[in-house]
This record gives C-alpha cells, sequence and structure tokens, in this order.
C-alpha cells in the first residue's frame, strides 16, 4: 500500500474534553485487557515514527490502567555486539508475547530498512532481502494467534523542530535530545524514500500500517489509544467467561458469598 504522509500533517486541536476522554479510553483499555488475559489472547503493538513524534507519550498513556504482569514495553535500541553477529530478527523473538500478553516495541524490526538502510549500517541486498523477512515473520506470529497493530506516528519537520527545542529548554527531558536526532533530520528525505517503500512493501492484511497525525500531541494520543481499542475489540472475545463452579462454591462455604441476581 502506498501513504502519502503529506495527508497526516494537519494537527487539528482535540476538539473534546481531552482529559475525560482520556480516562475513559484508559478504562476501556483495561476492562479490554481483562477479556485479553480471560481468553488467553496474544498481541504484539508496534510503534515507529520520526524522533519527537511522541512514541513515549502515546505508550505512556496507552499502559497506564494497564495490569502490569500482563504487558511489557521495549524500547528497541541500537544492536549489540552479540546482536549484531545474528540475524537482524534474532534479538526480536524473545519480546514476542505469550498467551495473555501484549508485547509493545517502542521501534521495530523495521529498523532493517529504516535506520540500517539510510545509515549504511547494512548492505542493500540485506535491506531488500529484510521486507520479505519482515513480511514471514510476521506471518508466522499471525498464524499462531498473535495480534500485530502496527503504528507510524508521523510529525513535519517544523513539529519535530519545535519539540526538540523545548526539550532543550526543559531541565528534565533534555536527556532525551541526542546526536543522532539531528543526524537523522539532516537525512529526512532519504528516511521518506525508505518509509515510502516500507509502507508499499509491508502493509499486509494480517498486519497492516495506520498512519496517526503526531502534529498535535494531544489529538494524536487519543487516535493511538482509540484505534488499538477497536483492533482489539476485533481480535479479543468480547464475552466474560463464566465464574469457575468450584471457586463460588469455596467462596461460599469460607466467606458466604452469595452470586446476585
Amino acid at each position: 500500500m502506498s501513504i502519502d504522509l503529506s495527508q497526516f500533517e494537519a494537527g487539528k486541536l482535540y476538539g473534546g474534553a481531552y482529559e475525560k476522554d482520556l480516562k475513559s479510553l484508559q478504562d476501556r483499555l483495561s476492562d479490554l485487557q481483562a477479556l485479553h488475559i480471560l481468553h488467553e489472547a496474544r498481541t504484539l503493538i508496534i510503534f515507529e515514527g520520526w524522533d519527537a513524534a511522541g512514541k513515549g507519550g502515546a505508550i505512556k498513556r496507552m499502559t497506564s490502567s494497564l495490569d502490569p504482569r500482563f504487558y511489557q514495553v521495549f524500547p528497541i535500541s541500537a544492536p549489540t555486539s552479540e546482536e549484531k553477529d545474528k540475524h537482524f530478527l534474532w534479538r526480536f523473538w524473545t519480546k514476542l508475547p505469550g498467551k495473555r500478553e501484549i508485547s509493545i516495541w517502542d521501534r521495530s524490526h523495521y529498523g532493517r530498512v529504516l535506520v540500517e538502510r539510510v545509515e549504511g549500517f547494512c548492505t542493500e541486498i540485506e535491506w531488500r532481502r529484510g521486507y520479505d523477512e519482515i513480511n514471514e515473520f510476521e506471518s508466522r506470529q499471525s498464524e499462531i494467534g498473535t495480534k500485530i497493530i502496527k503504528i507510524f506516528l508521523h510529525v513535519t519537520a517544523e513539529t519535530q523542530d519545535r519539540i526538540l527545542v523545548e526539550r532543550l529548554d526543559d531541565p528534565s527531558k533534555r536527556w532525551k535530545v541526542t546526536a543522532e536526532d539531528f543526524r537523522n533530520r539532516d537525512k529526512r528525505d532519504a528516511y521518506l524514500d525508505a518509509l515510502n517503500d516500507m509502507f508499499k512493501r509491508t502493509h499486509m492484511r494480517w498486519a497492516p500500517w495506520t498512519v496517526i497525525d503526531g502534529n498535535n500531541q494531544k489529538a494524536a494520543r487519543i487516535a493511538v489509544l482509540s484505534h488499538v481499542i477497536a483492533e482489539l475489540e476485533k481480535s479479543v472475545p468480547q464475552e466474560f467467561p463464566d465464574s469457575d463452579p468450584e471457586i463460588l462454591a469455596l467462596a461460599q462455604r469460607t466467606i458466604g458469598y452469595s452470586p446476585k441476581g
């Protein structure tokens, strides 16, 4: 699928009651996680996007109401020396979700066809081969029942610059800014070419891409949570199973419990 990122640059303000709506979405995610656990579902949520596009902020709002025993966030950084000696997908196998689990990747295996391609960290043969390897990897996960949600947060260069300045001016956020932010910024056109190829080659029925306009943070966070909720509602059965008769009997004997209704 071809995606025109220029269609995701409006940066419209969120028109609702942000705090109220955010809380409502977080509560709904909490309920969905309970269903996710009870039905032994498994979900992989992949976040990609420009530096300073708000991936971390969206993930923080998405996970704030979740049970930490059944989800894990994996911030993906540059591969270690050991990981470089293996196939590029090797380090991602241990980050896949098991039954009842949600795995959230802050950046991902798409680094092979994005940063590694643009920065020359792999050969052209390797990154061109990467599309098929990624599609096959995701297909195998889908076949065993893993729901894959892929989100790309898009911001304009102007928004990116503004956020970098805001972070540099904030002592509590300066640590987030690295030399890599500016190196990647200078190669934006090359990254746009790589993104166009990525969308065309890896937007699959079992793992489609969703682009979200990140130029207004509040609107983007609402959009991210709304999208994740919609996808989980489609993939996870919406019925809570009946109570275990043995547990009910135990509760009745021990504490005099009597079911309502």
